[in-house]
């Protein structure tokens, strides 16, 4: 129960990363008392919110139920970009290429008709005559044009929503580590309801949300497994062209084999990116002790893919960095009440496609933990589908191990 004089904040955000960041931007926007913390800078590189660019889709194949967490996190970013005077979404088109009947075909299909996007389909020879880099195809394969594709800049963007944050009037603490979060069994939720424990002073709030990335299991119980990976860059072959009006934002089965691959050609001043699509099965990673060296065994299956994909890419990586992927059983997000009373609200279960949405699912959290009607159904992202007893069980103490002299939160 609150103590007389005892500062008790609206809302805690624990974890600054894609939606974090976003979650404390709306909530402020709204007025409220927000108190944002991460372990780390805005921006930084130790959880899943890094990497120079992510893709930006409105076809989702994922879910048709995505398509409109997109269009808002699409709005969203555009007013990030007012805000803080900086492009974070390039809009450049994207195809997605793969055999008639499997997921990448029809789950944009299903996501376009059901949302009535302009999306255009192409036969084989339309794509190697619209986009020549990309014309090495195994006989039959069509692709999804999506006109509103494009790429975000991660790093920027959450700085941008924190920034958006702080000028609406949120306390920003950053370098806090996070021990533990503790739900008091109090029924009425005008008196504070969460503990926020901390190294430097404990914070007391009405409600708390908890996007904290690959850390969502170790905060909440919630089956979301982290897992390493690495990202690739990729040059263009002497005498080629690997620029993104040539390489567009693509997902695509790669010719002779059952895998596909995304990515983009490369940005001005930058590299080509490539990743294998990957849906596991996979070794749970500690997020608190990622090996972050890479080896040769790290890359050599994305190698042999881009030399099976591409003619204008150099197959040996330019870059390399590592990044941590929270991964649901199902492959879609958590954004959504732990349980009927609404004091812990996560989001995050990125699953390696949140990004895009990560301004929209801090809409959501926001709108949630004010109990304001979502914008739009989200009952298939609902954390308590995972429990038959339909209750997550709320969040618990959590001491995370040191890494380093520091502890990494918050990067969903």
């Amino acid at each position: 129960m609150e103590q007389q004089g005892e500062r008790v904040v609206d809302v805690v955000v624990v974890g600054l990363g894609a939606v974090g960041s976003s979650a404390a931007w709306r909530l402020a926007a709204r007025g409220l008392d927000v108190v944002g913390i991460d372990q780390h800078e805005p921006g930084h590189p130790w959880g899943g919110s890094h990497g120079r660019s992510r893709l930006f889709r409105v076809a989702c194949l994922e879910h048709p139920g995505l398509t409109p967490i997109a269009r808002r996190a699409r709005e969203l970013w555009r007013e990030l970009e007012a805000h803080s005077g900086e492009e974070l979404l390039i809009e450049t088109g994207g195809i997605m290429i793969g055999q008639p009947g499997t997921r990448i075909i029809d789950g944009t299909l299903a996501a376009a008709r059901e949302h009535d996007l302009p999306v255009e389909q192409l036969d084989a020879a339309a794509i190697a005559e619209r986009l020549p880099a990309l014309a090495r195809l195994d006989p039959g394969d069509v692709g999804i044009w999506d006109p509103e594709a494009g790429v975000l800049r991660p790093e920027a963007a959450i700085v941008a929503a924190v920034d958006a944050a702080r000028a609406a009037g949120a306390s920003i603490r950053t370098g806090e580590r996070v021990l533990g979060i503790e739900v008091d069994d109090v029924g009425d939720i005008g008196h504070a309801a969460v503990t926020v424990r901390l190294e430097r002073g404990d914070v007391r709030a009405r409600r708390v949300v908890i996007a904290a990335g690959p850390w969502l299991a170790q905060l909440t119980g919630l089956p979301v497994r982290p897992h390493r990976v690495v990202m690739s860059w990729f040059g263009a072959r002497d005498g080629h062209d690997a620029s993104i009006d040539r390489i567009p934002v693509f997902i695509r089965s790669v010719p002779g084999t059952a895998e596909w691959i995304w990515g983009h050609g490369a940005l001005p001043g930058d590299l080509a990116k490539v990743g294998p699509e990957f849906d596991g099965p996979f070794d749970e990673d500690d997020p608190d002790a990622i090996d972050r060296e890479v080896r040769p065994a790290d890359t050599a299956r994305i190698r042999e893919l881009v030399e099976a994909a591409f003619r204008d890419l150099d197959p040996e990586p330019a870059d390399l960095t590592t990044c941590i992927m929270a991964h649901t059983p199902d492959g879609q997000f958590v954004v959504g009440p732990t349980d009927a009373s609404g004091r812990v609200v996560v989001a995050g279960g990125c699953s390696g496609h949140s990004f895009k949405h990560a301004a929209a699912l801090g809409e959501l959290a926001a709108q949630l933990a004010v109990d304001e009607q979502p914008f739009t159904d989200i009952g298939f992202l609902d954390p308590r589908r995972f429990h038959p007893d339909g209750a997550v069980g709320g969040a618990r103490a959590h001491a995370p191990r040191a890494t380093g002299g520091s502890v990494e939160t918050g990067s969903a």
